[in-house]
């Protein structure tokens, strides 16, 4: 049985999804020292350029090849820009399941990125890995987060109550741990053969990044949810938990 996820590419027609880069080190950690991303998410805070390199050439990687799921940096098409991030994490290989996190940049919000690229990512997984289930999770007060699971077709499930810690910034500009609930969302095959979309999204495609002859349109040479549960250094992506 497979227990790894292919190391590919998928492409939309705004968004290019790859694996990280050593040239993405100066983007991701202005990225993820973001305040949302700070409150929302576990990551280290401040978030440093050795924290950045250390997911950026290890850390990422290391969840696909150990099994765990698998890191996708987000950017934009036209401009090659980091938009963001998508994870599979805490992969289940028998019951063909696995959770979905995704972090976007403050200077990305609002455009629809989150929804296009974690949808992409499902239909992928769906229909070329055939799992059958997607998991998301997020904080109660992750209002931008939810919306995302809402417009993709996520169905809530119910609450994991007291199963979270989000931060909250102090009166001295400091941070301080706030426990809270979490949604938890799920997404099925059938579920997208229902919606099968965005308004105005046309799909995905996907190639694997040894094949030079892939057909992506991003073969180039490279919201905030909080809530990790494993990751391969205590690096969690939030499931935009914002």
């Amino acid at each position: 049985m497979t227990t790894t996820f292919p190391d590919v590419t998928i492409s939309t027609d705004r968004l290019v999804l790859r694996p990280f880069e050593e040239e993405d080190v100066t983007a991701l950690a202005e990225m993820m020292n973001d305040e949302n991303i700070t409150a929302w998410t576990s990551v280290p805070h401040p978030y440093t350029h050795a924290d950045a390199r250390a997911w950026a050439t290890r850390d990422s990687h290391a969840e696909r090849a150990e099994g765990r799921g698998i890191v996708f940096a987000v950017t934009e098409f036209l401009t090659q820009r980091l938009v963001g991030i998508v994870h599979l994490r805490n992969t289940d290989w028998r019951t063909r399941a696995t959770e979905v996190g995704y972090v976007t940049a403050p200077w990305a919000r609002g455009e629809g990125y989150a929804c296009e690229s974690v949808l992409a990512v499902a239909q992928w997984l769906f229909r070329e890995q055939a799992f059958e289930r997607l998991e998301l999770r997020t904080a109660a007060d992750n209002t931008a987060s939810q919306q995302v699971a809402q417009k993709i077709g996520c169905i809530s499930e119910g609450v994991l109550r007291n199963a979270w810690t989000v931060r909250t910034q102090t009166a001295d500009g400091g941070w301080a741990d706030t426990r809270t609930d979490l949604i938890v969302w799920s997404l099925l095959p059938e579920d997208l053969d229902e919606g099968d979309g965005l308004d105005g999204y046309d799909g995905y495609e996907s190639y694997d990044t040894h094949d030079t002859h892939g057909g992506g349109r991003g073969a180039y040479p490279g919201h905030i949810v909080p809530g990790q549960r494993s990751d391969a250094s205590g690096h969690p992506v939030g499931a935009d938990r914002k």
